[in-house]
């Protein structure tokens, strides 16, 4: 009889040991991995380079002949770093026309900010026990992708735990590392 887990904690009950060199290791050592995909808005290419690009997305997705997610995330958005610079700059500045526009740009920002803007990040995962193979995998996708003209790159240890905060908390950030029923 398999035993009933009443933790109110998720660390209890996910099946995830660790996130270690670009990989969430799993209770029964699954490795997940994968490739995070630079955003690209074809739709304002011209017609021929977007079905260029779609066709070739279809042929990509053919060449895969194993199991993958095609994940989407939010990431929140940090312009603290510009917000200070833009603060400096207005601070610097004699000319009133140049210190109305950046006014007008640390408006923009502080709006941005009240209203928790998110950058929207793309990502396709799979798992497997073989490290190798997985590497190799992610080789793979990077190139197809480049074929298509879509940049992707090696998921990073942040990217794997943002997907799993979203996942986890329905998109919600949160700073204590335990996530409670309500």
């Amino acid at each position: 009889m398999a035993k009933s887990n009443t933790s109110a904690f998720t660390e209890d009950w996910l099946p995830v040991k660790s996130i270690q060199n670009s990989m969430i290791i799993t209770s029964n050592n699954d490795k997940v991995t994968g490739v995070k995909i630079t955003p690209r808005n074809i739709f304002i290419l011209d017609p021929i380079t977007q079905e260029n690009i779609l066709l070739g997305l279809r042929n990509f997705y053919n060449t895969i002949d194993y199991e993958f997610w095609l994940v989407v995330a939010d990431r929140p958005v940090d312009i603290s770093v510009y917000m200070s610079q833009m603060q400096l700059l207005f601070n610097e500045t004699q000319s009133p026309a140049i210190k109305k526009l950046i006014m007008q740009d640390i408006e923009k920002g502080e709006t941005f900010i009240r209203n928790n803007v998110c950058d929207t990040e793309y990502y396709f995962l799979f798992k497997g026990k073989d490290p190798d193979l997985l590497n190799k995998r992610v080789r793979q996708m990077i190139t197809g992708l480049a074929t298509c003209g879509i940049n992707a790159s090696l998921i990073s240890n942040s990217d794997l735990r943002l997907i799993l905060e979203n996942f986890l908390n329905g998109g919600n950030t949160t700073e204590f590392g335990t996530v409670m029923p309500v």
